[in-house]
């Protein structure tokens, strides 16, 4: 394998991350290193210091209306993107393939095969991830006997993958398989030790590559794992590696400009020692992140809950057990609750209710566009009237 115009440090860490079966491509230096940058002090809030939304706000009436509904086949999962078409996995028509890497057209509902078929001829691999852009498309195959896996990228136009697939990285056991994010002709993937393998010691690295080049970039190493995956949000991404990793377990949740490949850290808010964020993403000028365990120290950010706030303060609270990432523009942020979404309006300081899809309770309903957005897309597995049974998957489109 050719490692051309690369620092030993570099070639050390870059085979490090991927002992087990090599990168795929070449990987360049650059990466940056929080322990070595200036990083703020964690930010202890005293639990008594936030806007208790659902106490504070006043309720109104939901402003923003449903633009349209698609059907799914039973078994589709629409994945997060942020252009028009939005990645989904498939279950196939047959044990071959079991699994199959689709698009869905949100202008028009269209629905396609993009990648129909595993690159691999082992009866036990199957497409375990997939995201796309506009412009790229990429997915994870996974050997479900030996946990191996390969993270693959393609040009995408019009619905279909255009020329060859490269292979971005492989990994093995000792390494999750990747959280990953497709950003106009971007992809970022993060390589993370697994808690039970034999290199969990080993430092964690996300990595950028763009269209057509020959090279990859590591971007931002963390000390440790990574909390969250890369969560695009307009024109940044968020990151929560570790910092401050002398002096204990700390979280920066990070935003980064995309335009300059990740060199500038647009905003940063460190959380309080042991504290992890569950989901995290930037709308606006705001955080938005969500807790899902109640620590015993920490203050504000010890109790199970969603926070949207500045670095500064102060923050915003919706006292629910989060399950997935928030949505939203400018002010609005949109935060899903058990059975609907919670709309919270951070300018007027009043909030709304979504309800979700009907007869989805039993599975849920989840959104698809998280971070900054123009719509607000969700999926739910919904049952069917007669029967009681799940029959379809129902994509929805609201206007924001």
């Amino acid at each position: 394998m050719r490692w051309p115009n690369i620092s030993r440090r570099g070639l050390l860490r870059g085979m490090g991350a991927a002992a087990a079966a090599g990168a795929a491509i070449s990987v360049l230096p650059g990466c940056t290193n929080p322990e070595q940058e200036e990083v703020p002090e964690p930010m202890v809030v005293d639990a008594d210091r936030a806007i208790n939304a659902l106490e504070e706000y006043l309720e109104k009436d939901l402003d923003f209306v449903e633009h349209e509904t698609w059907s799914l086949p039973l078994g589709s999962v629409p994945h997060e993107a942020t252009g028009t078409w939005i990645p989904v996995t498939q279950a196939g028509s047959s044990a071959t393939p079991m699994v199959k890497g689709c698009a869905l057209n949100i202008t028009d509902g269209t629905l396609v095969d993009v990648v129909p078929n595993v690159r691999s001829d082992k009866q036990s691999v199957v497409i375990y991830d997939a995201r796309c852009s506009d412009e790229v498309y990429a997915w994870v195959e996974l050997d479900y006997l030996t946990h191996e896996w390969v993270l693959y990228a393609s040009k995408f136009s019009d619905g279909a993958v255009v020329g060859t697939a490269t292979a971005l990285w492989k990994g093995d056991a000792n390494y999750d398989p990747p959280g990953f994010a497709c950003y106009e002709n971007m992809v970022l993937w993060q390589i993370t030790p697994a808690l039970l393998g034999s290199k969990t010691s080993e430092r964690s690295y996300c990595y950028l590559w763009k269209l057509g080049n020959e090279n990859a970039k590591s971007v931002v190493e963390s000390p440790g794992r990574f909390a969250i995956a890369p969560s695009i949000s307009g024109d940044v991404v968020v990151l929560a590696p570790r910092v401050r990793a002398n002096e204990g377990v700390f979280y920066g949740v990070t935003a980064y400009a995309l335009e300059d490949d990740l060199a500038t850290t647009v905003d940063q808010l460190v959380l309080p020692q042991t504290v992890k964020p569950f989901y995290a993403t930037h709308i606006g000028d705001r955080f938005a992140i969500s807790i899902e365990a109640s620590y015993s120290s920490g203050g504000l950010f010890g109790n199970m809950g969603t926070y949207v706030g500045t670095s500064n303060g102060p923050f915003v609270r919706l006292a629910r057990e989060p399950s997935a990432n928030v949505a939203g523009k400018k002010d609005a942020f949109i935060i899903k609750s058990r059975t609907s979404y919670f709309v919270l309006d951070i300018k007027k300081s009043t909030y709304s209710i979504l309800t979700a899809a009907n007869r989805c309770v039993d599975y849920g309903e989840y959104p698809v566009r998280v971070g900054s957005s123009n719509d607000f897309v969700t999926f739910a597995t919904v049952k069917d009237e007669a029967s009681g049974y799940p029959s379809s998957v129902t994509v929805r489109s609201f206007g924001v």
